[in-house]
């Protein structure tokens, strides 16, 4: 179920800050409950969960994410149905949405500023060439950088990481002389602090689903 006070919650997220909903904590029903009290962003990491969620709320005007770690093999389900990629991370999944996507899909791409062995992400010292490859393919239009944190991370720590990708973007907008918009990062624990270090999109899900 979603928390009681849905709404007075909402109030608190700025108006420029683009709320994600991360809908592996909620039901079909959650998630209808959850459109209607103004949330309209969904992000879904599983393909298999994606689809089913897909076609069972079709009727509803969903901005979809896929916020998820995309197999290049599985890629070509979703692809096409989605609105936004916030977890590009390699060149081999450029290749892959490049050759099946209809139209350009608007992409986050996953950058590792901690570069933490078991997570996905562009090393950071890689994001320049990463984007100039990126580039060479028209259906990829990069709109954004995307981060997670490192676990259990003090508050210093979280404005030192977040305020690396925030600089990062704007290092490689100047040097590539490109307009990369966005920055998702934060998530229930830490999206207050990555609000203040200029995140655009906040990708939020037990907050919102009562299980804190």
């Amino acid at each position: 179920m979603i928390r009681p006070d849905i709404k007075d919650f909402l109030k608190t997220i700025p108006n420029d800050v683009t709320l994600v909903a991360a809908t592996k904590y909620g039901s079909i029903s959650d998630l209808r409950e959850l459109f209607n009290a103004g949330v309209h962003s969904f992000g879904e990491n599983r393909v298999d969960s994606f689809l089913l969620k897909y076609e069972a709320l079709k009727d509803l005007d969903i901005t979809w994410c896929f916020i998820g770690h995309l197999q290049r093999n599985k890629a070509k389900e979703v692809i096409n149905k989605i609105d936004y990629l916030h977890s590009l991370d390699s060149l081999e999944l450029v290749k892959t949405i490049n050759k099946y996507r209809k139209e350009p899909l608007n992409c986050f791409i996953e950058v590792s500023i901690n570069l933490e062995e078991n997570k996905n992400g562009v090393p950071f010292y890689n994001l320049k060439d990463f984007i100039k490859e990126c580039l060479k393919y028209p259906n990829i239009n990069i709109v954004g950088l995307m981060m997670m944190a490192k676990a259990n991370s003090s508050i210093d720590s979280l404005h030192t990481q977040f305020r690396k990708l925030k600089e990062l973007k704007e290092e490689v907008n100047k040097e590539l002389n490109i307009n990369i918009p966005y920055l998702s990062m934060g998530m229930s624990d830490d999206y207050l602090v990555a609000i203040e270090e200029g995140a655009t999109h906040i990708r939020l899900g037990r907050i919102l689903f009562d299980k804190m």
